[in-house]
């Protein structure tokens, strides 16, 4: 059955596309829930329009998300924790520990799951972070752990 979307739907496609689904699918799920309009002869122009809409919104989340990651590469980020002797951390430095830093240094919110590190930071030094702001825009971000 051909349904145009009415929102994006994860492994099916995105508001404005018209996809071919199982008929059960669009029964029982995407019509019930409004996602998906019954695709007809007459559906075309208006496909068109959330598409278009579709893709100015996301022009203008990819200039702010741009923004955002020139703002937070220009930052050094300085991250104080409690260390030995050997500058070994007591604990570790998390995904939240850089969120926290990032929003006090540039005022930019991020979610935690956008930082993206390979293990946990368990040593006084520096290093680099990955911090996804949109579909393919990701910052690098230069993390120093210093010993309180």
């Amino acid at each position: 059955m051909k349904v145009l979307l009415r929102n994006d739907i994860s492994g099916v496609g995105r508001r404005g596309d018209i996809v071919e689904v199982k008929s059960g699918y669009a029964r029982n799920f995407l019509l019930p829930s409004g996602s998906a309009l019954k695709a007809g002869d007459t559906i075309e122009l208006q496909a068109a329009s959330m598409r278009k809409a579709r893709d100015i919104r996301d022009a203008k989340s990819r200039e702010a998300a741009e923004t955002q990651r020139s703002l937070i590469e220009s930052k050094s980020l300085s991250i104080a924790a409690r260390a030995g002797t050997n500058g070994r951390l007591f604990g570790s430095v998390t995904e939240s520990d850089i969120v926290n830093a990032i929003r006090s240094a540039t005022g930019i919110s991020l979610d935690r799951h956008s930082i993206h590190m390979d293990e946990h930071l368990k040593e006084i030094g520096s290093s680099t972070v990955r911090a996804t702001l949109y579909d393919g825009v990701v910052a690098t971000v230069n993390v120093e752990v210093v010993a309180k």
